[in-house]
């Protein structure tokens, strides 16, 4: 049995270029997916946000267009639901990677806002990263590699192959032209290189011991190459 650490936004919005503030979390299907393939093989979860804060979930993502219609969306509200890890999360702060054989950071725009600017997550990073352990990031969760920095200034991740949520994705979800920022840009002007598929297609990119997904279809990609690492 594996010890697995969920790290999770604990923001419930996101501040927009114009000041305003979009309600989110982290997305449901790359919480969810994830968490029961890792359940199912016989794996413990735990759940970590900044601040120890119960995390909170896109209202968006338990939408039934994005959940394949509404059976899917009761479907995974009701595993959501059933998964007593994310109402009794730890304190991120107070995480010791040696507890763990893996990490998993699920995306959702919550990232965007806290995780992108949060220094233990950095150093958690930057930790796992150099541990060899399997440190799988899905969709929008990469905005966290900015914060994880090294003592000479330097991103942890420049020269690293990830993948992450596109531009072009941002674009086609309305979000493009209202974020302060957009990942896939702002990572590649940290160093890393970024590889993006087809927009919502499935796509994993293996570095190393580095995971990556691109979007809520890779998420449950993503799990299967983090289990075949545990074996």
């Amino acid at each position: 049995m594996s010890k697995i650490l969920f790290v999770v936004s604990g923001a419930d919005h996101w501040t927009l270029a114009d000041g305003t503030r979009h309600p989110t979390g982290f997305w449901a299907e790359e919480a969810v997916a994830p968490y029961e393939a890792f359940k199912k093989a016989g794996d413990e979860v735990v759940v970590a946000t900044p601040g120890g804060v119960v995390p909170t979930v896109d209202q968006g993502s338990l939408a039934p267009e994005v959940n394949g219609g509404q059976e899917g969306a009761d479907r995974i509200a009701a595993a959501l639901e059933a998964a007593p890890e994310f109402k009794h999360p730890v304190k991120l702060e107070d995480v010791d990677l040696d507890g763990y054989d893996a990490v998993f950071y699920p995306g959702g725009h919550g990232p965007m806002e806290d995780l992108a600017v949060d220094a233990a997550s950095g150093r958690l990073l930057v930790e796992a990263l150099d541990s060899g352990k399997p440190l799988a990031v899905v969709c929008h969760a990469p905005a966290a590699f900015l914060a994880a920095t090294r003592p000479d200034g330097t991103n942890a991740f420049a020269g690293r192959q990830v993948t992450g949520f596109s531009n072009a994705e941002e674009a086609q979800a309305g979000f493009a032209d209202k974020a302060k920022w957009l990942l896939e840009t702002r990572l590649g002007e940290e160093g890393v290189n970024v590889q993006v598929g087809e927009p919502w297609a499935p796509k994993v990119v293996v570095d190393g011991n580095l995971l990556t997904g691109q979007n809520p279809a890779s998420s449950a990609p993503l799990a299967e190459e983090v289990l075949k690492r545990l074996g």
